[in-house]
């Protein structure tokens, strides 16, 4: 490839991530919403499915978003009374954040969407799994290199 050819917007790496990212999102959005969740609020349920509770920080570590951005979310899924915030009884400074009984249940109804949104986008699990590893490298950010 030429090096002018290298600095066409079609063929920056950093454009077909955002703009697929962006993309990805929106096919998330109307599958997303009987359920009452934003795309990033999905992503804390999510974590929380695996695993609650779990203390903010350790949250947002996982999810990489910094603790002043996870807190607002935590905050919104609390008011629809999805989880629960808790001071640490071992650690007054940590905030433990669990799941409620609403937040529960609501799993059984989000089982679907990972099928739902490849439908919605045409690929199969395997393509998924290879897109999921592709990324790897850059998912990992400057910390694993």
């Amino acid at each position: 490839m030429a090096n002018d050819d290298l600095l066409r917007l079609e063929n920056q790496l950093c454009f077909s991530m955002v703009t697929a990212a962006r993309n990805v999102v929106a096919i998330y959005r109307p599958i997303l919403a009987p359920l009452g969740l934003t795309h990033p609020q999905y992503l804390v349920m999510l974590a929380l499915w695996e695993r609650a509770p779990r203390a903010l920080n350790e949250l947002a570590h996982e999810l990489a978003l910094e603790p002043a951005s996870a807190s607002p979310l935590v905050k919104r899924l609390e008011s629809e009374g999805l989880v629960r915030r808790t001071r640490s009884t071992e650690d007054e400074r940590r905030l433990d954040i669990g799941l409620t009984e609403k937040g529960r249940a609501l799993r059984a109804r989000a089982v679907d969407v990972p099928r739902a949104v490849m439908a919605s986008a045409g690929v199969d699990l395997e393509a998924v799994a290879a897109l999921r590893e592709a990324l790897k490298p850059f998912a990992a950010g400057a910390a694993a290199r």
